[in-house]
């Protein structure tokens, strides 16, 4: 009979420090659950107690004490914690949004005179803020191809700080090896950022790679519900420190509410993710099969070009499957117009499944030829499961498909 591991030979598996990493027992009259602290602002007893706050905030001692709800809260205090344990990484920062963490952490790393690369297959918000709103302080961006490393390494100059990109990317699942990137990263001196949001810590933890930053839309897999907006980054201490304090003068902070519906989330995380990539397995396996499908991006298959680094580097592949159709835009639309149980919208990581047609969806000001030109064909259709019977979604996908 095996002897079973003492708890303190072993760490908590993922799904338990989920549940409970970063609590901060007993809570106020032995609450069960995390108490949301719903202030604007702190007090002080007297001026003495006021000095010496801000005497041990001087050193670095004031032990998450702070004066002013922009600067914290003890209910996003525990769940930072939770989320850094998650992700492997000594802290974390909660933002308004997603694009919060990612702003934020970009105009933390960057001054006028940089460079940074990122991946084209990247969020298209993320890939407007590095083109555009980062030119205007003069900080220039080179896209190269998403798994092209060659080519990513071609484009570091001596200016370069930052390479930005998302793995796995947004539509076509690209899978990025994070060990390559990294070394890569390492012998120019320039610091990676990657936005795990589709793979959340259940599936990958870049920062056990050596990525230096990750980002993570809490909107999506961890918050789990669609009732919230919010983001985080992970790493270092140092570098938490500096984007926390930029997150003071910047304003981009999470609330109370939202961080406590994030750590409601979080303790069913790793249930759902379980879920999502074993329905996302099965549906993208049913229509790779289907004669009015023409490709199916998923890394899961083995027709995915990146399907052996997932393999190597994930511990699940997700919820999000994209797919072409054998048609055009109408035909694409009537069979996104078919489907009953996959919600039209743009979000996902959810408990419903949600699809779209991002022609249609994200890139609807585009013409068909300025959307080819960036990779989005009208075609496409992106689906983000949840966490319904995959065989009810499946049987539903069959029936939609015969408008194609």
């Amino acid at each position: 009979m095996a002897t079973l591991p003492s708890q303190t030979d072993r760490t908590p598996r993922l799904s338990t420090e989920a549940v409970h990493a970063g609590e901060n027992r007993p809570y106020p009259h032995h609450a069960l659950t995390l108490p949301i602290f719903d202030t604007s602002t702190y007090t002080f007893e007297n001026t003495a107690d006021l000095r010496q706050f801000m005497e041990a905030r001087m050193w670095g001692l004031a032990e998450g004490r702070v004066e002013y709800g922009r600067y914290g809260n003890p209910t996003i205090f525990e769940v930072e914690a939770r989320v850094a344990a998650l992700s492997g990484g000594e802290a974390a920062v909660l933002m308004s949004s997603g694009m919060a963490a990612v702003t934020s952490t970009l105009l933390s790393l960057l001054y006028a005179g940089d460079h940074l690369v990122i991946t084209d297959d990247s969020y298209r918000r993320t890939r407007q803020f590095c083109l555009t709103f980062l030119k205007r302080w003069g900080i220039e961006c080179s896209v190269v191809p998403a798994g092209d490393l060659e080519q990513l390494e071609a484009a570091i100059r001596p200016e370069t700080k930052v390479i930005v990109s998302e793995s796995p990317t947004n539509p076509y699942m690209r899978v990025l090896d994070l060990e390559r990137l990294v070394a890569i990263a390492k012998r120019h001196k320039v610091k990676t950022l990657i936005d795990s949001t589709f793979a959340t810590p259940i599936n990958q933890r870049p920062l056990e790679f050596g990525v230096d930053l990750v980002v993570d839309s809490a909107t999506k897999y961890l918050g789990g519900h669609n009732d919230l907006l919010a983001g985080a980054v992970v790493g270092s201490e140092s570098l938490m420190a500096m984007i926390r304090q930029n997150q003071w003068v910047l304003g981009a902070v999470c609330d109370p509410h939202t961080a406590y519906l994030i750590q409601r989330g979080l303790k069913t995380l790793a249930l759902r993710v379980h879920q999502q990539n074993t329905s996302a397995m099965k549906v993208a396996e049913f229509l790779e099969a289907q004669a009015g499908v023409s490709r199916v991006w998923y890394p899961g298959l083995r027709s995915h070009p990146d399907h052996d680094i997932a393999r190597q580097q994930m511990d699940g592949f997700g919820g999000v499957v994209s797919f072409e159709l054998e048609g055009d835009l109408e035909t694409t639309s009537r069979f996104i117009d078919a489907v009953k149980l996959p919600l039209i919208a743009s979000s996902l990581g959810g408990v419903e499944t949600l699809i779209e047609q991002p022609a249609l969806m994200s890139y609807f000001e585009l013409s068909s030829e300025e959307r080819m030109e960036i990779g989005i064909k009208d075609n496409l259709v992106r689906l983000a499961i949840g966490i319904e019977s995959p065989e009810d979604l499946i049987a539903d996908l069959a029936e939609a498909l015969k408008v194609v």
